[in-house]
């Protein structure tokens, strides 16, 4: 079965979409935040150009991308961040989260609670194990992988926008208990 890489899902609070190139500037808003960005291996995405370049045009089907998906609080539909499905493996079946984002005002609480909720929930549809990539020293985003049941498998370098950056490697398994599962 193919997987689908681009669904339309929706939360409680939260809906993904696919990204649209005319997605850009509110995206861009939600990730012009320099504090978003403080931890992470590129930590320049909070510049216009950076974000452009390394984020938003590689997410783009047009692009050679498998497509992300953008974040809109049901509340405001306002775009407050992105996350994209990528690394299919169908032998396994595995595939990869990440590349996500949440602006500083939907840190905490139940959002990205959600918003990995929804993703899995549709990854498990395919999958029996999904995988995220997080860099060695983002320590808020491997903070909130382990809030949310992820198991570190193991650290190994990634390509990120052309160097090398230690990452650590997490899952969750289909299987596994809790609400993910």
């Amino acid at each position: 079965m193919d997987f689908d890489f681009q669904p339309e899902l929706s939360g409680a609070h939260l809906t993904l979409r696919p990204l649209r190139a005319d997605d850009f500037e509110p995206l861009f808003a939600a990730a012009s935040d320099r504090l978003l960005w403080a931890l992470h291996p590129d930590p320049e995405r909070y510049e216009r150009e950076v974000f452009e370049r390394n984020f938003f045009r590689p997410a783009l089907p047009e692009s050679g991308g498998t497509g992300a998906l953008v974040v809109i609080d049901k509340a405001t539909n306002t775009l407050v961040g992105s996350s994209r499905y990528y690394e299919w493996e169908p032998a396994h079946p595995s595939v990869a989260i990440g590349y996500t984002f949440l602006a500083r005002s939907h840190w905490g609480g139940a959002f990205n609670r959600e918003l990995k909720g929804l993703m899995l929930h549709h990854a498990f549809r395919y999958a029996s194990r999904v995988w995220f990539h997080v860099g060695i020293d983002n320590l808020r985003s491997r903070r909130a992988m382990e809030k949310i049941g992820g198991q570190l498998s193991h650290v190994e370098p990634r390509d990120q926008s052309g160097r090398q950056v230690d990452n650590a490697y997490y899952f969750i398994d289909r299987d596994a208990p809790g609400i993910f599962a």
